[in-house]
């Protein structure tokens, strides 16, 4: 299984990025995918998920700014994210779970990460 970000760069606080994650080895549509990302000397923190019923949850720090989708029929995953504010700045990384229906499991697989920074 192999999981490739791209889209991660540097951008000015209120603006916009695309992050995208293409999977190989792996079929989407069976798996819980999500976005994680990791700030300099912060732990881990889960940004969204989307279900295997499309079902979508965000993290409070990212909600309506965020959109997490998938298209299956091009196992790729995405994350739009606008009015990006400097806390934002981290490595992304996609990531896919195990799941049934709205129930996500432990994240299985993890891509290598893109690098976002935001700056004021």
């Amino acid at each position: 299984v192999q999981l490739v970000e791209s889209g991660g760069g540097s951008v000015l606080a209120g603006g916009s990025l695309r992050l995208s994650c293409k999977g190989s080895g792996i079929t989407f549509s069976t798996y819980c995918m999500g976005w994680v990302r990791q700030a300099p000397g912060k732990e881990r923190e889960g940004v969204g998920t989307i279900a295997l019923n499309g079902i979508t949850t965000y993290a409070n720090a990212v909600k309506g700014r965020f959109t997490i989708s998938k298209d299956n029929a091009k196992n790729t995953l995405y994350l739009e994210m606008n009015s990006l504010k400097p806390e934002d700045t981290a490595m992304y990384y996609c990531a896919a779970a195990p799941g049934y229906g709205s129930i996500c499991s432990r994240w299985n697989y993890w891509g290598q990460g893109t690098q976002v920074t935001v700056s004021s």
